[in-house]
């Protein structure tokens, strides 16, 4: 049985950790107004519209010789409508397509209030566009179930192409060679089930799990999972020099930024996102989008 009880003892205090969230989020802001009417400036209306573009190379001898060299593209966390445009949801995609990815994957909270959001075709069409020759997969993150979003974010997703991994795999194939692509539901208001998301699954064949929250980790690490893909933390949004993230949220309290090597055999990477949440500042933790880099590595 997979970790309900935590989930459900911690889903308790979340409203909580939501109050202590915005609380230090305005203190971030009252502080960066306080270093300077330039850094508060900056934190509002540059560092949100960057884009960092972080490279990863996986290497395992799990990996099959086809996928060498083979490009997986993540983003995470878009929350448009939250001070993230449509315009500015435009040039990323097309930021993706020039990478020219062999798969992508999107890992949670597409719009910040799906059921007050204008869902339009445009929208619909620029996600459609994104081009991925095996394939484009998504999961749900605590947003899109909120407000009701659930079925919206599905049926918007499938029109735009992109296939639903909620508590399930697919195997993704190169010359007749496979890995496994895997994906977990929600842990603060859906049922994760990895016990069934992993079901059948050959644990000689090389597998990445989409796991929105990254601290899920603690319990992945007891399956047979060669690397977990997550966002959820945004970083952090508010880094200080020498102090780092003021706060992060539920499920993303050890785990927050970057690479983590887990366990000898178990990778851990946290995607800072693309939008904000709660407010609208960012501070020396840049929007970015991940590009991993498969590699045969020979034993």
């Amino acid at each position: 049985m997979f970790f309900t009880n935590e989930i459900l003892f911690l889903n308790e205090v979340n409203l909580m950790n939501r109050r202590t969230f915005i609380k230090r989020m305005i203190s971030s802001g009252l502080l960066l107004i306080g270093l300077s009417s330039g850094s508060y400036y900056y934190a509002k209306h540059i560092e949100p519209k960057r884009l960092h573009i972080q490279y990863e190379t996986i290497a395992s001898p799990k990996i099959p010789q086809a996928f060498n060299q083979f490009r997986i593209i993540q983003f995470s966390d878009t929350h448009i409508g939250f001070h993230y445009t449509t315009e500015q949801f435009s040039q990323l995609i097309k930021n993706i397509n020039q990478l020219h990815p062999d798969l992508i994957v999107f890992t949670g909270d597409f719009v910040d209030r799906p059921h007050q959001f204008h869902w339009n075709n445009e929208l619909k069409e620029l996600l459609k566009s994104l081009e991925a020759p095996h394939g484009k997969y998504w999961i749900y993150g605590n947003h899109d179930h909120g407000g009701y979003g659930t079925d919206i974010l599905k049926n918007f997703m499938e029109t735009a192409d992109f296939h639903l991994l909620q508590n399930s795999h697919t195997r993704i194939s190169v010359k007749q060679e496979e890995i496994i692509l895997a994906g977990i539901d929600d842990a603060i208001l859906g049922k994760p089930d990895i016990d069934g998301t992993l079901k059948s699954v050959d644990s000689n064949l090389f597998t990445i799990l989409l796991a929105h929250e990254p601290d899920l980790a603690k319990f992945v690490k007891h399956y047979p999972v060669d690397v977990q893909l997550s966002g959820h933390s945004h970083g952090g949004q508010v880094r200080l020099p020498f102090f780092g993230h003021l706060y992060t949220p539920i499920y993303a309290k050890k785990y927050t930024i970057g690479r983590y090597q887990v366990t000898d055999d178990f990778t851990l990477f946290v995607n800072r996102g693309i939008g904000t949440t709660r407010l609208p500042f960012r501070f020396l933790c840049t929007p970015e989008i991940h590009v991993y880099q498969l590699e045969h590595k020979a034993i």
